[in-house]
């Protein structure tokens, strides 16, 4: 099975809920007025698009069927699908410039991060890239343990301190093993420690500090990990996370689980960040890069 096959699977219960969802609206009004907007909003917010996110697709859609004078509600569906497909456009590519390319990861325990960095190390391989992993999330019991793992399964180096060292000087010595050894990316797990934020601002900007320094002609992507099946607390996590750290892209796990799909649409809509990988299962080569264009048909087709 392919990966859009995987895709289109995994998303099967996001498919269903959100389709029924939004259908069924369109079934009960045969006009459009304000008794149906309201409830079209009712039935985003289900399809956990979030109730800003919501009422802002609501209002882009009134606006277009006023300026396009639609008068029917199937013209209005075709068009509300039109926003929603534009909602999750455009560029989600990685910026792997810069030799090595730099992947810093972050996220609160539990969400998948090592699993996604080991699965990310996979990917980049396959497409003949070398990579070396850097286990600076120095705080949490047996984190290391759990990426050397995965580096082993990838046979790639892996860079690692004591439990407890300083999570910078891991990335130092991980940006000199990437330059000595012409790797094409590295990849650093850093710690995901919310409950003191300045304490992770300041940790995030002295590892900053260090690859801008060791690395100054180096691409540098910040990644957050993102549990989907958790819905809007996903979201929370994002904006506390956006607050505290120069957030690039996001790493969505777990959609094959869960009917909580439209986070994609939430998450790009609130918070302007792209969403770069998604996972759709436990397999080591169900992660790939995010393709908006693949992930709206199999969600809205």
């Amino acid at each position: 099975m392919g990966f859009f096959d995987k895709l289109k699977q995994g998303l099967g219960k996001t498919k269903d809920t959100f389709k029924n969802a939004v259908d069924s609206v369109f079934v009960a009004f045969s006009s459009i007025d304000d008794d149906f907007y309201e409830e079209l909003t009712e039935a985003l917010i289900l399809a956990d698009l979030g109730a800003q996110t919501a009422m802002e697709v609501v209002d882009e859609l009134k606006e277009r069927v006023k300026s396009k004078h639609i008068g029917n509600t199937e013209e209005a569906k075709a068009e509300l699908y039109a926003v929603l497909n534009e909602a999750i456009s455009g560029d989600s590519s990685l910026d792997l410039s810069g030799s090595p390319a730099v992947i810093m990861v972050i996220g609160v325990n539990g969400v998948g991060k090592t699993t996604s960095i080991g699965k990310m190390a996979h990917f980049l391989k396959s497409e003949g890239k070398s990579v070396i992993l850097a286990a600076a999330d120095t705080f949490r019991a047996a984190a290391a343990d759990q990426l050397a793992i995965w580096a082993e399964r990838n046979s790639v180096p892996m860079i690692r301190h004591e439990e407890g060292s300083d999570p910078a000087a891991v990335v130092f010595d991980a940006c000199a093993a990437a330059k000595s050894r012409k790797a094409d990316v590295l990849i650093c797990d850093t710690a995901g420690r919310l409950h003191n934020k300045k304490n992770l601002m300041d940790e995030l900007e002295k590892i900053y500090r260090v690859i801008k320094r060791e690395l100054p002609d180096s691409s540098l992507e910040v990644l957050l990990v993102l549990d989907a099946t958790t819905g809007q607390n996903a979201v929370n996590q994002a904006e506390m996370f956006k607050d505290t750290a120069d957030i690039t892209g996001i790493v969505l796990t777990k959609l094959d689980g869960t009917a909580k799909g439209g986070i994609v649409i939430n998450i790009k809509k609130k918070l302007g960040i792209p969403v770069k990988f998604i996972g759709v299962g436990e397999e080591i080569d169900d992660m790939q890069p995010f393709d908006p264009e693949s992930f709206s048909k199999a969600l809205f087709d």
